[in-house]
């Protein structure tokens, strides 16, 4: 049986065989007689089935002729448009097909009698150099036919014919290449100048006729099709705007829209489906060979009015494992699949030998000089380049041997084509020299000022360094499957904390974690970034939101500043999946969320150390005492156990992954008590305290552990960010529930119970406020309040004077709120003390089996 939290129906069945022997006996005319009167009634159920088959197949007939008069008026319509725009003036009394077809004729011309070189001239003479050689010929035609495009509006670059439009091929910023395009450049007015060199060219009068023409003729960049045509796309998941919505959006583009993944040309998934590790479809479309891709595919697709690479989104490498270094028959969930859910980490922190280099295995260590690591690792993320690289620069001395330098540039991955070269040098300082030219080379930047004083300043295309620490990566030395029971069953802990601490202290944890935020990349050591590096993130963060709040306008200047943060952003955190981020929700889930959550990993990489070796020292105990914090299982059978689960089961509600609910069961709840935070005896003394909900995932609970409650990030007008730089709770469990759940596969979490003191006076908002730096100056109490509310009637109070909000969830007055469960923000870490970890099962709900074979 399969159990789920909704009730489990059993469906039994009987076959004919099985009949009772009642029903065999009886007597030879009444037998004929049932017999008889059975086939009638099979007769007339075959002539019903025949009718419903006919009526079928008219449907689908109808349907299928009416679907075919629908493609023909389509084509018609899409046929008279273009007829319109061929006849269309273009200019000079002209029209497009007689501008286009004078075009194709100067074009021929100019390619006979003008080389690379003059072209060149005539493109540098009009300030429209620089440019690729294979773009000389068409730049060239281009201008001298319709007039030289004036420069970029917002990086002043030059423009270049790409496909279907005009882009920019300038610099946005020292991060970023510029990302406006557009099908119709402005153009000057006046005519070209010509050099001397192409005088004596017979096609020099052509040329100069042209020029003096009235006005150059105009040439807009119509794509030669709908993005979408042709192509059959199925959707799946809950995507950013509803099923409906893509599919006239599809259909307005030129494709079609399928239920199923049969014939169909790819898959769009939302990123719930990164949550289940894929869904049936998802399944589906992977076994018959139909590419999966992100719905940026459809949005980008439609936004440039080309179709974009499929390959270029696919997320089957999120969905399972491949491309991180585990073939596919190893796909199932079996050990060795979720001991490599990704590849072997190859660079654990500052003192680590690079895995490729092979030279750990013969003793080799990070060159040491005058306090100095010789050991670099750097990113570069330029979408507008098509740039997601790393490099990797060790020096290595192996005993009894010579000095090593190590050097590795590749795309982001497993690159087959990254450079590799490892060599031996004899002469120790001309290898630093080398090591040195090549940090200059690749960075711009001086080498000791970046070591000693973290000063660098980024260069375009050039390459970042990534501030590591010199600790050892969790997902390196962190406990592996096998040695986890064997830890547990050596340890002095009580048996239930043994387990939860061998939780905390295992590889696979992080990295799910890392997987899922797409920061996996296993040549760098994304768990063991330096607090400096950590820093900087937050520091482009918030400057960018200052950006964009200080910004009103929305337009090509807007998607430049949102552009060059995404590209600063994965410069920083070097991801597998880059993209340009589009809205405050985009910030919240995948910068500010994922930069508290790599700064909880790096934090665990440090307080569980190397766990590599012998499991018989009893490591977990050792851990337990530097988290700081003591971890108490509940008895089932005590108040505190008892009013913990009327609370859950009171303020939960189904977490919705697709068209999927999940319900939630009580493993274990542990009462803990972190030195970092307030003692229950100093949270006492305070007012107004209230038992609240947080949520965390397994990978973040190390750092509430160790470190308690920390305030967000940042302040985005999005749930969990709205109120500042606070510590966000809720009276309801599936607030936090959102926030704890991890994937299908991976039903265990925890909920995480804290007293917080609101204070004397409470502010309360039902939408974001317009500034929040007031509220974190004044440390008031901040309530939310949401569209739901418990049920203030049956609020109850734990230890006196400590409410607890336990009331079923209710509609609140406030059905325009922002939030749909309360939100509460404190400002002082010392009014929060975490009290409960809830340790929860996500379970699917309403699960039936039918049990007939």
């Amino acid at each position: 049986m399969v159990r789920g939290c909704g009730n489990v129906k059993v469906h039994e069945t009987r076959s004919q065989a099985h009949a009772s022997a009642e029903e065999e006996k009886g007597g030879g005319k009444k037998h004929k007689g049932k017999k008889k009167s059975a086939e009638e009634k099979e007769g007339k159920m075959r002539k019903a089935e025949n009718k419903v088959n006919e009526a079928e197949q008219t449907h689908k007939k109808v349907k299928a002729e009416k679907a075919e008069t629908e493609k023909e008026k389509e084509k018609a319509k899409a046929e008279k448009a273009e007829k319109e725009e061929e006849n269309k003036d273009n200019g000079n009394g002209k029209s497009a097909a007689d501008v286009a077809k004078a075009f194709e004729e100067f074009c021929k011309a100019t390619s006979e009698h003008l080389s690379i070189k003059h072209m060149t001239e005539i493109l540098e003479a009009n300030g429209q150099g620089a440019v690729s050689d294979d773009a000389v010929v068409p730049k060239c035609q281009d201008m001298m036919f319709y007039g030289a495009p004036e420069s970029c509006p917002i990086c002043g670059g030059i423009l270049e014919r790409t496909g279907v439009y005009y882009a920019c091929n300038g610099s946005y910023s020292e991060c970023t290449t510029c990302v406006y395009t557009t099908r119709e450049p402005a153009r000057r007015e006046e005519p070209l100048k010509l050099p001397d060199s192409i005088k004596k060219s017979s096609v020099f009068e052509l040329i100069k006729n042209h020029q003096e023409q009235d006005k150059f003729p105009t040439r807009t960049l119509n794509p030669r099709s709908k993005p979408l045509a042709g192509k059959l796309i199925c959707l799946s998941g809950r995507l950013s705007r509803t099923h409906h919505y893509w599919k006239s959006k599809i259909e307005e583009h030129g494709g079609k829209v399928a239920n199923s993944v049969l014939g169909a040309t790819c898959l769009v998934v939302s990123p719930t489906e990164q949550e289940r590790w894929g869904s049936s479809k998802v399944v589906e479309a992977m076994e018959r060979g139909v590419l999966v891709v992100r719905e940026a595919w459809l949005s980008d697709s439609i936004e440039k009015q080309e179709t974009q690479p499929l390959e270029a989104y696919d997320v089957v490498s999120d969905l399972s494992v491949e491309g991180k270094g585990i073939p596919w028959d190893k796909q199932d969930p079996s050990e060795e699949a979720l001991e490599s859910i990704s590849a072997e980490i190859k660079l654990y922190g500052k003192k680590g030998v690079y895995k490729d280099s092979k030279l750990q295995e013969q003793g080799g260590r990070i060159y040491e000089k005058d306090g100095i690591l010789y050991n670099c690792a750097f990113s570069n993320s330029d979408r507008g380049r098509c740039l997601n690289d790393y490099c990797i620069l060790q020096l290595i001395m192996v005993p009894e041997s010579q000095l090593h330098l190590y050097y590795k540039k590749g795309r982001v991955g497993d690159d087959p084509r990254a450079e590799e070269r490892l060599e031996e040098w004899q002469d120790v300082d001309a290898a630093v020299k080398e090591f040195i030219r090549l940090f200059e080379e690749l960075t711009g930047n001086e080498f000791e000022p970046w070591e000693r004083k973290k000063k660098f300043q980024k260069k375009y295309l050039k390459f970042y360094p990534i501030g590591m620490d010199d600790g050892v990566d969790v997902r390196y030395v962190g406990l592996g499957l096998r040695q986890q029971e064997v830890a547990v069953t050596h340890c002095k802990l009580e048996p239930l904390v043994a387990n939860f601490m061998k939780v905390l202290c295992s590889q696979e944890i992080y990295r799910y974690a890392m997987m899922k935020m797409g920061l996996d990349s296993p040549d760098l050591p994304m768990c063991m970034l330096s607090d400096i590096h950590l820093k900087t993130c937050e520091e482009v963060l918030q400057n960018f939101i200052e950006t964009v709040n200080s910004t009103k306008e929305m337009g090509m200047n807007t998607m430049a500043v949102w552009s060059d943060f995404s590209q600063r952003w994965f410069t920083l955190l070097h991801s597998t999946r880059p993209f340009i981020f589009r809205d405050h929700q985009d910030i919240a889930e995948h910068a500010a969320a994922t930069l508290e959550s790599v700064r909880d990993i790096t934090l665990a990489s440090h307080l569980v150390g190397d766990l590599t070796g012998s499991t018989l020292d009893d490591p977990l105990f050792d851990r337990y005492k530097k988290l700081g914090c003591s971890i108490s299982p509940l008895e089932k059978d005590t108040n505190d156990y008892k009013m913990i689960l009327k609370y859950l089961d009171k303020t939960y509600e189904p977490v919705k992954v697709g068209a999927i609910s999940y319900g939630v069961s009580v493993d274990n709840i542990f009462a803990v008590e972190p030195s970092a935070c307030p003692s229950y005896d100093e949270i006492k003394r305070l007012p107004n305290k209230i038992l609240l909900w947080c949520g965390t995932r397994s990978s973040n609970l190390m750092r509430h552990l160790n470190k308690g409650s920390l305030p967000a990030i940042c302040s985005l007008p999005v749930p969990g960010y709205m109120f500042g730089r606070g510590i966000v709770c809720s009276d309801a469990a599936a607030e936090a529930a959102r926030y704890g759940f991890t994937a299908v596969d991976r039903p265990d979490g925890f909920l995480v119970l804290a007293v917080a003191s609101l204070g004397d006076q409470v502010t309360k908002f039902k939408s974001p406020p317009e500034e929040t730096k007031p509220l974190e100056e004044k440390q008031l109490g901040v309530k939310g309040v949401g569209r739901k509310v418990p049920d203030e009637n049956e609020h109850v109070f734990w230890k006196d004077d400590i409410k607890v909000p336990c009331g079923r969830l209710i509609p609140s007055e406030h059905k325009d709120s922002a939030l749909e469960y309360n939100e509460y923000c404190v400002y002082d870490p010392n009014k929060v003390s975490l009290r409960f970890l809830v340790g929860v099962k996500y379970e699917e709900k309403d699960v039936e089996m039918d049990t007939a074979e």
